[in-house]
């Protein structure tokens, strides 16, 4: 019996330790519950924060990095503008205008021979805003001859057409995008996309619970994902915040992000964020984001011009824009636009007549798609080049920037084809193998040194080696014109008139060490006045002359006219022994066209950031670097180069009211063509030759100057005004002697002179002195006296200063 007690109370002892034990277990238990509900509290609110400071950050900040845009000059209209009719389509047509016969929208054009009605689109420039307009044009010999409105009720003295775009600086991640805002956007868009993606978008607070329980009953059911749940606000956060990774704790993420983005902005906040971010094609590596961009790159318009079956392309590629792209996949495009027009009539967008309209179009995206690279990508090098001055190279990528440039579409694009055709031309003619011979081309604004098109090699589309910039190469006879125009500026010593021995020179360089250029055709001339040595490009008065004046200050000169580069003072640069990339020949011509005044070649005229603002302006510069008078004479003499001298085929090739002035250059072996040259309105240097520096049998004459002609035959220009200048007075010369002629005798040449530089005596018909042929020794400017003629030897062919001109 006690022991039965004792076995009872045992056990009662027992469950009444486990008892205790599991209620203190338990008490402890929903304390650490309790601790751990608070601790997850606590981290669930310090994510949340987390989060939404994620969201705050970068929704008001700096949303997306956007490429830089650069733009062409805007084509001012005014009546009496020069311009034609073929220009002017092309023009429009550059801006992807349509062509119909009654225009009702904007971006349209009717052409009825040299008359136009254009419904223009407007832009906003740095300085002011172009409204859309609808206009007539009349184009007639070269000029605008009336520029009224269409509907003839106000007049129109000047108007600009929007700039065409030439290229982009894009994001390190290759992503492009055109921001739009929602007032830009068609209501039918807005609407549609709204009915498609997401209908209760104005209702839920970022996630629709009963949308996404019909999602997975659907899933469930089907075996596999056929539907979503997103809304437009959970989908604008993975495209924007996360990445693609599927997972439980992506989606929470996503949905709380989207209920904090809800809580701080409002709905068209959101919505205009998604229209702008919203994948929806790839170019290569180039990402197409939002619907700004897709209007340009599927139907090349802005999304204002879009219709409704255009519209319901761009909203069905949103569920997946590499699976319906409409240039791969045409079907399972057109099915799915179909669909969304299905949507559209259902919900009350469309009403069954623009329904039915819209079924009935095909897809109409365009063939080709817009390149996101440049089409001017040597253009496009100089717009770099000289940004880099002012703006770091990640701002050039991210900030959006509208860089408005000087380049002229049209010339460009002409440029290009004159150089391509006439080099391959050349390239046959010479039996030079195909490919091998290129060129390269600048053309700029005798006014204010702007570059209106630069061609940097034959294959105009290839982003590479650009020989207008980059390239080094001899320059040959086109240095001289700084060697005259130094002398000319020194009037009391030489003018035009002045008489220079033609015959062999003698330089000395060092101890018994001499050069003896000689003259390109190995003759002598006997004397020639300055004006006969340019115009015929003689080596040995150059050369005479260059010493006379001092190496160093011809070096200065250059210098002074723009030349950057660093110029060794050797007499062999007297003859073009310098290497110089095309852009400081341009830069040098540029000065002499102008009358001696320095303007740095620009192609940017104007910066402006994505709202609109101006950033930075760049005004025209000028110095006064050389003598206005001297630089008059040096246009005239270049002038009579392009009548009787080495570019006298130019007489024959242009119209004679199209007056010219211009140099040739050839260097050793025939290895570099050139010619550079200008009009009264334009400066044009063009370079042919091999990229492997082989002869090419090509002078400047037979090469380069072809090319120049080509442009200038068929370009808009003014004609050059020569020794116009009050300042300076003409007088009849006698060509022999370079006194005033004398109508007994000789024969006169109307020559200008600077006023008090003219010669005073008369020729008496008597001969002068005939100038001895044999050499001259002539003194470098470092030698104290003059040095005789080395006795003659044998020419070590590896010196090549001593066989500069053989």
């Amino acid at each position: 019996m006690n022991q039965e007690v004792k076995q009872e109370s045992s056990v009662r002892r027992f469950f009444k330790g486990l008892w205790f034990t599991l209620a203190l277990f338990g008490r402890v238990f929903r304390i650490l519950l309790l601790v751990v509900l608070v601790l997850g509290l606590l981290a669930g609110i310090a994510y949340t924060m987390q989060l939404d400071e994620k969201v705050r950050e970068q929704f008001e900040g700096r949303r997306w990095e956007l490429p830089a845009r650069v733009f062409a000059r805007p084509l001012d209209m005014y009546e009496g503008q020069q311009l034609f009719a073929d220009h002017l389509e092309q023009e429009l047509k550059l801006l992807s205008y349509r062509q119909v016969d009654e225009p009702v929208e904007t971006g349209q054009y009717f052409r009825k021979g040299d008359k136009f009605v254009i419904n223009t689109r407007g832009f906003q420039f740095a300085d002011d805003k172009e409204p859309a307009r609808s206009i007539k044009v009349s184009v007639a010999n070269g000029k605008i001859a009336s520029l009224a409105y269409a509907d003839g009720k106000n007049p129109l003295d000047l108007m600009r057409l929007e700039p065409v775009l030439i290229g982009n600086f894009y994001p390190r991640h290759n992503e492009d995008r055109v921001l739009i805002r929602q007032k830009d956007v068609p209501e039918i868009l807005l609407k549609g996309l709204i009915a498609v993606e997401d209908k209760k978008f104005y209702e839920h607070q970022g996630v629709n619970p009963m949308a996404i329980g019909r999602a997975m009953v659907a899933n469930l059911k089907a075996g596999h994902t056929v539907q979503g749940g997103s809304t437009l606000t959970q989908q604008l956060v993975k495209n924007f915040y996360l990445t693609n990774e599927r997972s439980w704790h992506r989606k929470i993420k996503e949905a709380i992000m989207a209920f904090l983005l809800e809580m701080r902005y409002e709905k068209k906040d959101i919505l205009e964020a998604y229209l702008n971010e919203i994948h929806l094609g790839q170019d290569g590596d180039r990402a197409i984001h939002g619907f700004g961009l897709a209007a340009q790159f599927y139907f090349n318009r802005p999304i204002w011009e879009l219709k409704a079956d255009q519209v319901a392309l761009l909203i069905g590629l949103a569920k997946g824009a590499g699976y319906y792209d409409p240039r791969l996949h045409p079907d399972r495009a057109l099915e799915r636009r179909n669909l969304v027009l299905q949507v559209m009539r259902t919900s009350g967008v469309l009403t069954e007549g623009p329904y039915q309209e819209a079924l009935a179009q095909p897809l109409g995206v365009v063939e080709k798609k817009p390149s996101g690279n440049s089409p001017f990508p040597a253009y496009l090098d100089l717009v770099r080049q000289q940004l880099q001055r002012d703006y770091k190279e990640d701002d050039l990528r991210t900030q959006g920037l509208m860089i408005f440039t000087a380049m002229d579409p049209i010339v460009q694009l002409t440029a290009e084809t004159i150089l391509q055709n006439r080099v391959a031309r050349l390239e046959k003619a010479n039996r030079i193998s195909k490919g091998k011979l290129n060129g390269a081309m600048i053309i700029s604004s005798v006014q204010g040194g702007e570059v209106m098109a630069l061609v940097g090699s034959r294959d105009v589309r290839y982003a590479g080696y650009n020989r207008a910039l980059t390239s080094l190469r001899q320059i040959g006879s086109l240095v001289k014109p700084a060697i005259y125009l130094r002398a000319l500026e020194n009037s009391r010593k030489y003018t035009l008139a002045t008489r220079i021995n033609d015959g062999p020179v003698t330089v000395k360089l060092a101890s018994r060490k001499y050069w003896q250029p000689r003259n390109y055709d190995h003759r002598s001339m006997g004397a020639v006045t300055v004006l006969k040595a340019l115009t015929l490009s003689r080596n040995t008065p150059a050369v005479r002359i260059g010493v006379d004046l001092g190496v160093d200050k011809v070096v200065q000169t250059l210098h002074e006219l723009g030349i950057n580069s660093a110029i060794p003072a050797y007499p062999s640069i007297l003859l073009g022994a310098l290497e110089l990339p095309l852009i400081d020949v341009q830069q040098m011509y540029q000065t002499l066209a102008a009358g001696g005044s320095y303007s740095p070649l620009k192609a940017i005229r104007s910066v402006m950031n994505l709202h609109g603002q101006l950033l930075t302006r760049y005004p025209l510069t000028v110095k006064q670097v050389a003598s206005p008078e001297a630089a008059d004479l040096l246009a005239y003499a270049l002038h009579r180069n392009t009548i009787e001298g080495t570019a006298k085929e130019l007489a024959s090739t242009l119209p004679g009211w199209k007056k010219v002035a211009g140099k040739t250059g050839t260097t050793n072996d025939k290895k570099d063509s050139w010619f550079a040259g200008f009009s009264g309105q334009h400066v044009v240097t063009v370079w042919v030759g091999r990229d492997d520096n082989k002869p090419t049998n090509l002078t400047g004459g037979t090469g380069a100057l072809k090319v120049w002609s080509d442009l200038f035959r068929v370009l808009p220009t003014k004609p050059l005004q020569t020794a116009n200048s009050s300042r300076l007075v003409w007088v009849d010369v006698d060509q022999s002697s370079g006194l005033r002629f004398n109508p007994d005798c000789g024969k006169a040449v109307r020559t200008p002179f600077i006023k008090g530089s003219q010669p005073q005596k008369t020729s008496y018909c008597a001969p002068l002195e005939p100038v001895a042929p044999k050499p001259e020794p002539v003194a470098a400017p470092a030698t104290t006296a003059p040095a005789p003629a080395p006795a003659a030897k044998k020419q070590d062919p590896s010196n090549w200063i001593d066989n500069l001109m053989q």
